[in-house]
């Protein structure tokens, strides 16, 4: 027990609970969005109880990865359609396949219902239920838990700093999820952008589901996105959305004088 608190594994609880930070980011987004489902006096709890219920997955996928980590690699079936598509599919490959088809799905449907409803101020009376609203958000907080878990695996081997750092970021994500919410509905311009951010990381998730999975569609190979493609594109996303706005501001500004 005393050669867990060593120098290097606190290192590595340091390291592994900053990956789970930057890697948490778009977690945040979705959680924020899939809580304006509900009623706004049930947000919070929903936010809260969807993340502290998501802890104990993660910590018991993490469980499982560990000693049943060739099982997520094996494959478990494959499919040929020559020359039109071939792919044989993992466990790992599916679920990440699954995750980002979902979050794309998620982030056109409510990019299409900002540009058709006509009154946002109406649609905000009209909610889900909390329990449909916390099944998504622990569900989807598993599909982003894989890359972080397969990651932290790379900066260490033991199970209980892996685990203590899953449950401390897990906390920090419950402080931070109220000010992310809070934070795009005080700037609901900003949304959209979310939204964006959103069904970026769903092709990330996809095209590398679709490596792991070995798909080629007529003859070419799916590649994964790179995460310095993925923080280039982010970068041109957020840079972009401020130059519109301040362009848009300063037009304003002139046809008001």
């Amino acid at each position: 027990m005393s050669a867990l608190f060593t120098a290097e594994n606190l290192f590595t609880l340091i390291m592994l609970i900053a990956l789970q930070a930057v890697l948490g980011f778009d977690n945040l987004l979705y959680i924020s969005i899939e809580s304006k489902r509900v009623e706004p006096r049930q947000r919070a709890l929903v936010r809260h109880a969807g993340i502290g219920i998501a802890i104990l997955f993660r910590i018991a996928l993490l469980f499982l990865i560990l000693h049943a980590v060739s099982a997520f690699s094996k494959p478990l079936f494959a499919l040929h359609f020559a020359p039109a598509f071939d792919g044989a599919f993992t466990i790992h490959s599916l679920i990440t396949l699954i995750g980002g088809g979902f979050i794309i799905y998620t982030a056109s449907k409510e990019i299409g219902h900002l540009l058709t409803v006509d009154n946002l101020d109406a649609e905000e009376k009209s909610k889900g239920s909390i329990g449909k609203a916390l099944f998504w958000i622990v569900t989807m907080n598993v599909v982003f838990s894989f890359d972080s878990i397969l990651s932290a695996m790379a900066l260490s081997d033991v199970f209980v700093i892996m685990a203590t750092a899953i449950v401390i970021s897990g906390i920090l994500m419950i402080w931070l999820s109220d000010f992310v919410a809070a934070f795009l509905e005080k700037n609901r311009m900003l949304e959209v952008m979310g939204l964006f951010i959103l069904f970026l990381v769903g092709v990330l998730l996809v095209t590398e589901g679709g490596h792991l999975a070995h798909i080629s569609l007529f003859g070419f190979a799916v590649e994964p996105m790179s995460k310095t493609t993925f923080y280039f594109v982010l970068a041109v996303i957020i840079i972009t959305d401020v130059v519109q706005s301040r362009f848009r501001n300063k037009i304003k500004s002139k046809t008001s004088a």
